[in-house]
């Protein structure tokens, strides 16, 4: 499995980020880590930080975006280009058991915190909004 992309407290602060917790977006940015703030924003239902990440080249954070909401083409392009933990994490948002074992299994119970609180958002937002194509 290719490495967890970042340290344990930027996985940490995005979560918080993910809340809508605007301080530690600014956090984020000011410490060098202004494409977790965009995913976050972009999850969220940004369009703005959607189409950031993608112009800034974090093709794999915005596919894991469009993941989350079960677009088949960036479920695809995250195989195709070996994200295979960005796919185990997109399944657990959108709450597939094999995933959130998976994530325990490995001693990754905070992605599990972190995948439940994106799938509440999800579940509890209404999102008007286009998401790139992959």
């Amino acid at each position: 499995m290719k490495s967890l992309y970042y340290p344990a407290k930027i996985w940490l602060a995005f979560g918080e980020a993910i809340n809508g917790n605007e301080e530690i977006v600014s956090w984020l940015i000011n410490n060098n880590y202004p494409e977790v703030a965009a995913l976050a924003h972009a999850i969220r239902g940004s369009e703005e930080a959607t189409n950031w990440l993608f112009q800034n080249k974090f093709y794999h954070l915005s596919a894991l975006d469009a993941a989350i909401d079960e677009n088949m083409q960036a479920y695809q392009w995250l195989q195709a280009n070996h994200h295979a933990f960005l796919i185990v994490f997109a399944d657990a948002c959108r709450g597939k058991q094999a995933a959130i074992q998976w994530l325990k299994a490995n001693n990754l119970d905070a992605f599990i915190v972190i995948a439940q609180k994106i799938k509440y958002l999800r579940d509890n937002t209404t999102f008007d909004y286009h998401k790139m194509n992959f």
